[in-house]
């Protein structure tokens, strides 16, 4: 039977998602966790894939197994993973269902703190002493809707067919200290979202006009955009099926 699985964890003691040899990952611990309860070998496939530090408001996984899972499982499960990682629910679905390939849309956040807080550091980028234009940031964000291929903001020699991607939202809002990015597609590539903030902070900053962004995006030259900016402010916030 196949299940999904509802999660989400705070990324600051990962090194990302995915497995990978001599480092910590969410989809390791997970898997350790479904093995001890389950007894049984399981093999996890996740929603998307998000970097060393980044968190997850919301994140599918799904794996197949030979038992009949209840709520009870996910009081088992949460009682073995650290604390840092929680399951919501387990869910019988279709033997075909795919955690990644079906998805339809991925949502992301980018957090700013405008000032200082110790409390906020693994959470937020903080920024101080920067003044920000939110409106060009704005209006260079809408120019992201125009257009398919960002090459521009995808990591250098990343493994992918295409660099087509359809972004549906992107805007900026502010209360008070706190600024946050969001955008929404229906895939992203890697680095993408961290690469696409520091360029509107370089909009934001006078460096670049909402022209030059849009030139950035033509050039499909990741040397044209700014930089990936920290990890710990991005969260992966709704996937959608």
């Amino acid at each position: 039977m196949r299940y999904f699985i509802k999660l989400s964890y705070k990324g600051t003691q990962y090194h990302g998602w995915q497995i990978q040899p001599d480092a910590i990952s969410v989809q390791e611990e997970i898997q350790k966790a479904l093995q001890t309860i389950l007894q049984e070998e399981i093999a996890i496939v996740g929603a998307g894939r998000t970097d060393a530090g980044v968190h997850a408001r919301q994140m599918f996984a799904h794996f197949d197994s030979e038992k009949e899972l209840n709520d009870l499982h996910v009081y088992k499960l949460n009682s073995v993973l650290p604390n840092d990682i929680v399951i919501y629910k387990l869910s019988q679905v279709a033997e075909d269902a795919h955690a990644r390939f079906d998805a339809v849309s991925r949502s992301y956040e980018y957090h700013i703190w405008l000032g200082r807080d110790p409390f906020l550091l693994e959470t937020s980028w903080q920024l101080y002493q920067q003044e920000l234009d939110i409106d060009l940031m704005n209006e260079s964000a809408k120019v992201l809707l125009e257009y398919t291929d960002f090459e521009c903001f995808s990591k250098v020699k990343t493994d992918v067919h295409t660099f087509d991607c359809t972004v549906t939202h992107a805007e900026w809002k502010k209360e008070g200290q706190n600024l946050v990015f969001h955008i929404s597609a229906n895939r992203f590539l890697r680095n993408m979202v961290r690469a696409i903030v520091g360029t509107l902070i370089e909009v934001g900053q006078g460096k670049k006009t909402v022209s030059d962004f849009r030139k950035v995006i033509e050039s499909k030259k990741r040397s044209k955009a700014g930089l990936s900016v920290p990890a710990q402010g991005l969260f992966l916030t709704e996937v959608k099926y």
